[in-house]
């Protein structure tokens, strides 16, 4: 596959981040957090990659309710998912920040309206120069390009979804809840709670612009909610988490035609739990032997196994050691699991085991209000 000029230079630009990342002793930790109740935005500590400590985290950019966040490829830029200023609940935006990364100081670069209601995921394409929202509240995605220095220009793609599911009470309508660009930068995926789908969309990044796949979409059992879907870091297979049935679904991918095939569905819980519970985030690790998923009930974060075919096998459940997981994150070299605990206010540090993949709590521990969102990116030295 050719690249073109423009997206050669952004992944070159990208590099030097990931090298640092590899080699990084300390990571800039963001945190989104609900501003309903007392906090103010976006918080930012620092990692310390030998020990999992944090330091006192501070107010890194004021707005209002950045429900998750995105860095860019080339780690210099922060992006939110907001509600725009005097609209809230109303009208959803992305706000765009320049991440200095050897202070982790955030500057406000600009910000662009989401064409919807609560914004509540993003991704940017590898080559730096597209973002993808999805609108949860009112079901839709769209597309903006990534200008150079990673502000944001208007909306150039918007696809509005249509339907309902079984549910009443959370199916009344579409509700789009994740946006993933593939491995190959080509298609993303983008699971609909409401729908009970998983909607898939061709990309062409150099245009900002997503058009329906063939076939569109996969269906999903009644009822499920999906949520978050994530890649294997080395084969071709996808991992989808619904959130209302508590399940992860492997599924086998196929890069050049967008097609994915469902593998198996297995359960993120205990088979003796029989409470409530509301599945988040899932996430694969660096290695490529182990996925995690995080339940919110049962307030825990399930650990698989990834067997050669790709499908999971269920490990252990790890306290989180709060309420409401309702976002995590790892670090680019595997050794450490940074995770909300949204009804708790706090975040919570948890060491990998490499061998086995099993998480073990630090100890260290984050106060941030009602806290929704966690990402993190290498500090560099000076």
């Amino acid at each position: 596959m050719s690249l073109s000029r423009r997206s050669l230079l952004s992944l070159i630009a990208a590099a030097p981040a990931a090298r640092a990342a590899r080699s990084a002793t300390a990571y800039w930790v963001y945190v989104g957090a609900n501003t309903l109740k007392n906090s103010k935005g976006i918080y930012v500590s620092k990692l310390d990659a030998e020990s999992g400590t944090f330091t006192e985290p501070r107010l890194a950019a004021e707005t209002l309710n950045p429900l998750f966040l995105k860095i860019h490829p080339n780690g210099r830029v922060l992006y939110a998912a907001i509600e725009l200023p005097g609209m809230p609940g109303r009208q959803g935006g992305v706000g765009a920040y320049s991440i200095d990364p050897a202070s982790g100081k955030l500057t406000f670069l600009n910000r662009e309206p989401s064409r919807g209601v609560q914004p509540i995921y993003l991704d940017v394409d590898h080559s730096g120069k597209t973002l993808l929202v999805a609108n949860y509240g009112s079901g839709s995605v769209a597309a903006l390009p990534v200008r150079n220095d990673g502000s944001l220009g208007e909306i150039t793609s918007f696809i509005q979804h249509e339907g309902s599911s079984v549910n009443p009470q959370r199916q009344a309508g579409p509700h789009a809840h994740c946006a993933q660009i593939s491995p190959n930068n080509k298609f993303a995926l983008v699971p609909d709670l409401g729908l009970d789908k998983m909607l898939i969309y061709r990309l062409n990044s150099g245009l900002a612009k997503i058009e329906p796949a063939e076939p569109p979409f996969l269906k999903l059992p009644d009822g499920s909610g999906p949520r978050h879907v994530t890649f294997h870091p080395k084969k071709a297979v996808a991992y989808l988490i619904s959130e209302m049935s508590s399940t992860i679904t492997a599924m086998r991918w196929n890069g050049s035609r967008g097609w994915v095939t469902e593998m198996q569905t297995i359960s993120t819980l205990p088979p003796d739990y029989a409470g409530r519970n509301f599945t988040a985030e899932v996430r694969a690790h660096p290695g490529g032997e182990f996925l995690y998923g995080s339940n919110r009930g049962h307030n825990s974060i399930s650990l698989f196994a990834i067997q050669p075919d790709g499908t999971l096998r269920l490990v252990e459940n790890t306290p989180t050691e709060g309420q409401t997981p309702n976002s995590f994150t790892l670090d680019p070299a595997g050794r450490w699991l940074v995770t909300v605990n949204q009804n708790s206010d706090t975040v919570v540090s948890f060491s990998i085991n490499q061998a086995d993949g099993r998480l073990k709590a630090t100890g260290h521990v984050m106060q941030v209000d009602n806290p929704a969102a966690v990402r993190m990116v290498a500090v560099q030295e000076t």
